[in-house]
């Protein structure tokens, strides 16, 4: 074993360094310490980071906190045969390439071996150049491999490895294609509206994707934008318009925040869904329409029935299929392959460098609550690439700047008794919102005021004092 380390000690002082993978992460498994610090150094070079454990326990903790290009495993392990945890991988449908090391070249002749997909040999000993080759042939090919592709490009946001993500997309792909009223449940910035997109993107419908946010338009509107009207129908009605269910013919009708929809109008779409035909405001003329609906909540809808908010039978018909999207906090593990993806799609979108993520900026992204979910990941690698810092840099001044919280201390009231008033309602309607991760909608039914009312005043405070909330 040592005549093995001495030889790739001698090849690395010879080898310049390749044009690889800069941005690759790296899991070295082996229980010999000469091996793994060995493996540590060459490959340093090559990879933005590189991780190591001496036993299959240690490799199989860390590999479900981050996010790794390749695993290098030596087959012989005291705890484990590398052998039985790639295979373990593979039937869990846990892709990444793996190079086996191996001191027992009959052991890469085996049946077992030979089933393994994406598994390359190296027989020892080795030189770097045998491990470099392994290394970047295992990740070419899995980059030309369908199979490697876990979850659909180009949606951004609906990405990770974990399990309860895993399960999502197995049922999106499952129920696309067959029509089937869908209502997304999940936290703000959790990525509903990515969900509902995969669900289009998989149905196969020729029609338009067209998203509306319920609580961004006014009641008296909302009929009219959902269905159209004719000429003449309301003050304001110079001319006949569609309505988005028409724009949705043949695709998808996204409709976000469902529960800010009032009651007058949840009775008129559940006979839409009942009948699939619309009436436009105005009209005596009933239109035929085909679109897939999709709805999303970041509210309990079950609680919101009970509470009278909700109608009951509208619920169930579109309750048909429930989907819950996870918040980030309950799978970590997806935080490395989001924070990868948000900095590839960024660096072209602002022509900046993407940062580069080491293991300890992982564990501490790992670490955060994340109360903005996916979004706020998103929006910190972008802070982050703007400012020229690392995103642990930037999460970590975040933390240290953020605003004191008014009214949580053991005063009478939590605000200054000098306050005046109107600073005192700006100051609580500040927390609610942060509360809320900046949703509008929620904040304002927290507040109990209307959605319109909030903007208004946020809008005013932003001409007085030039400040981005």
């Amino acid at each position: 074993m040592n005549e093995s380390v001495n030889q790739v000690v001698s090849d690395a002082s010879s080898q310049g360094t390749r044009s690889t993978q800069q941005q690759l992460a790296a899991l070295v498994v082996d229980d010999e310490l000469n091996i793994r610090d060995f493996m540590r150094f060459a490959l340093a070079k090559h990879c933005a980071s590189v991780d190591v454990a001496e036993t299959v326990e240690q490799a199989e903790a860390l590999r479900r906190q981050r996010h790794y290009d390749v695993l290098i495993i030596d087959v012989r392990m005291p705890d484990r045969s590398g052998l039985d945890w790639a295979r373990a991988l593979r039937e869990s449908d846990i892709n990444t390439p793996i190079v086996m090391m191996t001191a027992y070249p009959e052991v890469m002749e085996t049946r077992e071996a030979a089933e393994l997909s994406g598994v390359r040999f190296v027989p020892k000993p080795f030189s770097l150049d045998q491990i470099l080759t392994a290394v970047e042939h295992s990740l070419e090919a899995a980059t030309a491999s369908p199979a490697h592709v876990d979850l659909p490009r180009g949606l951004e946001g609906i990405v990770g490895h974990s399990e309860a993500m895993r399960s999502l997309m197995g049922l999106i792909q499952r129920v696309a294609s067959r029509g089937t009223t869908v209502l997304l449940e999940g936290e703000s910035g959790t990525g509903k509206e990515v969900a509902a997109r995969c669900l289009h993107h998989f149905s196969g419908r020729r029609g338009a994707f067209v998203p509306v946010n319920c609580g961004s338009i006014s009641p008296e509107l909302l009929e009219s934008e959902l269905f159209g009207h004719v000429k003449g129908a309301f003050t304001g009605a110079t001319q006949s318009r569609e309505g988005l269910f028409i724009h949705a013919n043949g695709g998808t009708l996204f409709l976000d925040e469902i529960c800010e929809m009032p009651l007058a109008m949840q009775a008129k779409l559940l006979r839409v869904l009942e009948e699939r035909t619309i009436r436009p405001v105005g009209s005596e003329r009933e239109i035929a329409v085909d679109a897939r609906i999709v709805t999303a909540t970041n509210r309990s809808m079950a609680d919101e029935v009970a509470a009278g908010h909700f109608r009951e039978d509208l619920y169930y018909r579109l309750n048909v299929l429930g989907l819950r999207l996870p918040p980030l906090r309950e799978r970590p593990e997806d935080i490395p392959y989001l924070a990868h993806q948000f900095a590839d799609t960024l660096a072209e979108e602002l022509a900046l460098p993407a940062p580069r993520f080491t293991s300890a900026d992982m564990e501490h992204l790992a670490q955060h609550p994340w109360p903005g979910n996916v979004r706020e990941l998103k929006n910190l690698i972008e802070r982050a690439m703007l400012l020229g810092r690392t995103p642990a840099e930037c999460l970590t001044q975040q933390q240290v700047d953020a605003p004191l919280s008014l009214g949580d201390g053991d005063s009478d009231y939590g605000f200054p008794a000098d306050m005046p008033l109107e600073e005192v309602e700006k100051q609580h309607i500040l927390k609610v919102l942060r509360t809320t991760t900046g949703n509008k909608s929620e904040a304002a039914r927290r507040l109990g005021v209307s959605r319109k009312t909030l903007e208004r005043k946020v809008k005013a405070w932003n001409q007085a004092d030039n400040t981005s909330l």
